[in-house]
């Protein structure tokens, strides 16, 4: 959730995206989320509560937390917030705990960001990662979530450049569901990206719905004048590029068009298709490696990915569902 790129013409940059200090990302229940630890480090040694704190935390912020939470380490830092793996002392749990930067706490302000951000913790669905605490504390303000101990769908890719058109559609449909149904609960993503795709035995889940909703809402038209992203270059679309704040269902679908391109192709599409390429149903433009690849997958599925990165709101696929089917 970091970096910049420019949505004016008919390219963009697609690398500048940004990975946690690890190389990786995590959040909370059983494996990773928003910013997360590798699978090497996944499990402590140490007890549940341990009375050291590493450098990297701030002695001020594990003061505000201390009756509730113990900071154990870093998982990630991103353009908005940086995600700690914690132990929750009422419940003794880990949990991964997001603490706003001091700017963006200071713009948002406690009641307006932890109103909003209720309805993400009303969001209910066996694919989406659970919101279970949020607060202010000594000025800071902060989310909590379960720490999931597995790969994210980044990870994944890292590991396997790229999967078969099944396996990305066995990944992508739990997340269409999950995107459906937050909908029709009146939340956006607006930050779909393989670094929010966990896996939790084997099951994908969504991570990270609270902050983009809350922050965008709290924030309102001026938050795109502070400086701090919401969405992640490569993955958004053009009219959350371009800086807009009325934005639709069509949003998620881009975002998770691109990320099922990158599951076939092993990277995001160069470019914004063409009208031309949305009127044949196929990456005019596409170099001869993508070319390959998106041939494998088949004409049906290329055909459903081009529709749904139109530039053209009028010309996208409508819905998450209607992307998968």
């Amino acid at each position: 959730m970091r970096s910049c790129c420019s949505a004016g013409g008919s390219t963009c940059c697609w690398r500048c995206r940004w990975t946690s200090s690890s190389g990786a990302r995590s959040t909370p229940t059983s494996r990773p989320s928003v910013a997360r630890l590798p699978e090497a480090h996944a499990r402590s040694e140490q007890p549940l509560y341990s009375r050291s704190v590493t450098p990297d935390i701030p002695t001020d912020l594990q003061a505000a937390l201390d009756a509730r939470y113990e900071l154990r380490r870093v998982l990630g830092r991103g353009g908005m917030a940086t995600v700690y793996l914690a132990a929750d002392r009422k419940h003794r749990r880990e949990v991964a705990l997001k603490v706003l930067l001091p700017g963006l706490a200071a713009f948002l302000g406690a009641e307006r960001f932890l109103r909003e951000i209720q309805t993400a913790a009303r969001l209910t669905h066996p694919h989406i990662l659970a919101l279970h605490d949020s607060g202010e504390a000594g000025g800071f303000l902060y989310y909590v979530m379960p720490y999931i101990e597995g790969a994210s769908l980044r990870q994944r890719l890292q590991d396997a450049r790229r999967l078969s058109g099944e396996h990305a559609l066995a990944i992508a449909a739990p997340v269409a569901d999950a995107l459906s149904y937050a909908h029709r609960m009146g939340v956006l993503h607006r930050d779909i990206k393989p670094e929010n795709i966990l896996f939790s035995q084997g099951h994908p889940i969504v991570a990270d719905f609270g902050i983009a909703k809350a922050i965008s809402t709290a924030g309102g038209a001026n938050l795109t004048r502070t400086g701090f992203p919401l969405g992640t270059p490569g993955y958004m679309s053009p009219e959350q590029a371009a800086g807009l704040t009325d934005l639709d269902e069509r949003t998620d679908v881009y975002s998770l068009a691109v990320v099922i391109y990158e599951m076939l192709v092993g990277e995001p599409p160069g470019r914004w298709p063409t009208e031309d390429a949305v009127r044949t149903g196929r990456f005019l433009e596409a170099t001869a490696s993508h070319r390959l690849r998106l041939t494998e997958a088949g004409s049906r599925l290329e055909g459903a990915l081009v529709h749904a990165l139109a530039i053209r709101l009028d010309q996208r696929t409508l819905t998450p569902g209607a992307l998968i089917d």
